[in-house]
């Protein structure tokens, strides 16, 4: 949830004007649709807490800091091992949670990639040097509207449509994902419109309850919204919208909440810091007191409070943490970033931290080529590409490669069935007779396969083994930190916690989950 402060930050004089032009009005949508939303019996509380993962939970419950948390877990289930998507970047995962489907079906490759159609990287916001490349107008286009509006699948429903299909209402609170059946004003804030880079207001197709920090909010007192507090993407302002809603008695069936905070923290800090944990649960207690106590909040809603994706640790040594792409294929021509594309340009770049598509504009130049250059490097888990109807997978130790793809008699966890040849062992597949068991690399295959069916183009993907990310020109870095985008484990695990149902998930993946929170809803 940086996205949004990172593009609202990109110059000091846009920094400089807000504090000029920007003062405590607040665009409040909530009396418009006061009247037709009625609260449910039960609805159902859905909090995200961004990189939230279980061993820091585990820690800072063993040291008495988080009660709130500690509180639902104790009255409810806990589930430490939900799957995310890939790549493991908030957009795509919040599209998968949302759709229940993975980027083959909603179309949201991931926070970096290439638009083949357009000639363009689309980029929602990764690190101020990228967006000032490519143009703060272009990114906050494509954050703002076409990401909800025009890159996510039509043929996809979200969680909201969904619902709305079923008389039901919901609300999305600082969802970056939010698509839903009722127009929408983001009002923008004065330093963007008076720069010209995006009129004074913006209509989105949203839910009948939505707020989107100061663009668009609930309580007209909601006071966590100025340019120091991220404009609203903050813990603080979503547990006050959320507060509101409880207070006004105005909860729809579904309420999606996202807390962002903890994201930077760990990114800055590492996995194991549990400072953004304290923080959000501090406004989890916040939401719990809104209520005559918290047992009496288990008993009027069902609460769902999860992580959207893992971070895995990298070193503070940056020669040796930071994989550069740009060194690895210098004997190509690599188009520059914020440039139009050439027609000479043979390769095109887009990092999501611990992965990265690489995109073969010059069709001489073959996949195996270009993975012959990276496979040597040892902090790189695979490369993989996609030859006609095979996904093909190499690293550096397997003398041979991995094809894999849908249908045949190999059968995974998940009832998904595989045709496989060559070595499983570079996605850490363990093969008895024929199930499939993943260790690493958790539900591979689908994941996998389906990040090269979420949009056009000839790429491959590189992915990195713990302890490292990828960067190309201006990529950001998170050295001594930590950072997500991978397919491994530790970038792909998260905890959920349920409160308020003996209701359990079939599967303890995200793309499976929205038939849950529906189900939770009747």
């Amino acid at each position: 949830m940086k996205i949004i402060i990172l593009i609202l930050s990109v110059t000091g004089l846009i920094l400089l004007l807000f504090f000029l032009f920007s003062n405590n009005s607040s665009n409040s949508n909530f009396t418009k649709v006061e009247n037709q939303v009625t609260q449910p019996k039960r609805p159902v509380i859905f909090l995200m807490i961004d990189s939230l993962m279980d061993e820091p939970l585990q820690k800072a419950m063993k040291e008495k800091q988080v009660p709130a948390l500690e509180f639902l877990i104790r009255n409810g289930q806990y589930y430490p091992n939900v799957v995310s998507s890939y790549p493991t970047m908030s957009v795509t995962i919040d599209s998968t949670l949302l759709t229940g489907t993975y980027p083959d079906h909603h179309n949201i490759p991931g926070l970096v990639w290439y638009d083949e159609k357009e000639k363009r990287i689309v980029n929602y916001g990764s690190g101020k040097k990228e967006i000032v490349a490519l143009g703060t107008k272009q990114v906050l286009k494509d954050i703002l509207y076409h990401l909800n509006n025009q890159h996510l699948s039509k043929s996809v429903t979200t969680i909201h449509e969904e619902l709305e299909k079923n008389k039901k209402h919901s609300a999305s609170i600082n969802g970056l994902i939010y698509r839903g059946d009722y127009e929408q004003t983001l009002d923008v804030p004065k330093p963007i419109s008076f720069f010209r880079l995006l009129p004074k207001q913006l209509k989105t197709n949203g839910p009948i309850l939505f707020s989107f920090g100061r663009f668009s909010q609930f309580d007209p007192n909601n006071r966590y919204n100025h340019f120091w507090q991220n404009v609203g993407f903050n813990d603080h302002f979503s547990a006050q919208e959320v507060k509101y809603l409880i207070q006004k008695k105005k909860l729809p069936a579904f309420t999606i909440a996202y807390l962002p905070s903890n994201d930077h923290t760990v990114h800055k800090n590492g996995p194991m810091a549990i400072k953004g944990i304290e923080k959000a649960d501090k406004q989890l207690q916040n939401i719990l007191n809104s209520y005559d106590s918290w047992d009496e909040a288990l008993k009027k809603a069902v609460w769902i409070v999860m992580g959207d994706s893992g971070q895995s640790p990298i070193g503070k040594d940056k020669n040796q943490s930071l994989i550069s792409l740009n060194s690895l294929l210098q004997n190509y021509r690599i188009s520059k970033l914020g440039e139009p594309i050439k027609e000479n340009d043979q390769i095109v770049l887009a990092v999501n931290e611990r992965m990265a598509f690489i995109y073969t504009l010059d069709h001489n130049i073959s996949f195996s080529e270009i993975a012959s250059k990276l496979k040597h490097d040892s902090r790189i888990g695979f490369i993989a590409w996609k030859e006609n109807d095979w996904i093909h997978v190499a690293n550096e130790k397997a003398k041979d490669t991995f094809q894999f793809r849908p249908n045949g008699k190999f059968t995974d966890p998940y009832n998904q069935s595989w045709t496989l040849e060559g070595d499983a062992s570079i996605l850490d597949l363990a093969i008895k007779e024929n199930d499939i068991q993943y260790g690493n690399y958790p539900d591979a295959l689908a994941r996998l396969y389906s990040s090269f069916h979420s949009h056009n183009g000839r790429y491959l993907i590189v992915d990195a083994k713990p302890g490292h990310e990828f960067i190309s020109e201006k990529s950001p870095t998170h050295i001594g930190g930590a950072a997500h985008g991978s397919l491994h484990k530790q970038d792909s695990i998260v905890p959920m916690i349920v409160v308020g149902t003996d209701a359990r998930p079939q599967s303890l993946r995200q793309v499976d989950l929205k038939d849950y929170f529906l189900q939770l809803t009747q």
